[in-house]
């Protein structure tokens, strides 16, 4: 009987050495998280990528008209953005411009410019979002403004939708951080 049990103890050590042997080398191959670029390395690699076929339309759509007035719509909200205030627009179409990959959103005219409103809703929101009409007058709230060469109009991620004083999408912040 002691024979036995000597030999399953003497079998549980020789297949679990190798189970914790394994698990500390895994748990030391983890790559370094890269460290963040100084100012001069990022403005190398910036330098770098505008001399490529990209960085070059990119800064030729910059400087045209359209570029220019993407800016200038830009400009006119960035306050309100900045501060996540309020901002009061009518929405001007119901689809956004074709070819975009921008998922679900609205064209929205605020202060005579007109912006892509793009959404990330969740299931139990869109219905809300679809009851959305043209010329709806709409509070918009957002942290974000962007824009892309592909497109004609300032890119707005909405995070607040507000119609008749009834809100009808708040954004649902991911889990797990970022």
């Amino acid at each position: 009987m002691k024979k036995v049990i000597y030999a399953l103890m003497l079998s549980l050590v020789v297949v679990s050495g190798p189970v914790f042997a394994n698990r500390e080398i895994k748990n030391e191959t983890k790559k370094p998280s890269p460290k963040p670029l100084s100012a001069a390395e990022r403005n190398a690699e910036l330098k770098k990528w505008e001399a490529t076929p990209a960085g070059i339309m990119y800064k030729k759509w910059e400087a045209s008209p359209a570029g220019k007035k993407v800016y200038a719509a830009e400009a006119k909200i960035r306050k309100h953005i900045k501060d996540y205030t309020n901002m009061e627009g009518v929405v001007t179409s119901l689809s956004l411009p074709p070819g975009s990959r921008l998922g679900f959103g609205v064209m929205v005219r605020i202060n005579d410019d007109d912006y892509i409103v793009k959404f990330e809703p969740e299931k139990s929101q869109l219905e809300q979002l679809h009851s959305l009409k043209v010329n709806d007058k709409i509070i918009i709230r957002s942290h974000n403004v962007s824009h892309a060469p592909k497109y004609s109009y300032p890119i707005v991620s909405c995070d607040y939708v507000e119609q008749d004083s009834k809100v009808i999408f708040k954004r649902v912040p991911r889990k797990g951080g970022c």
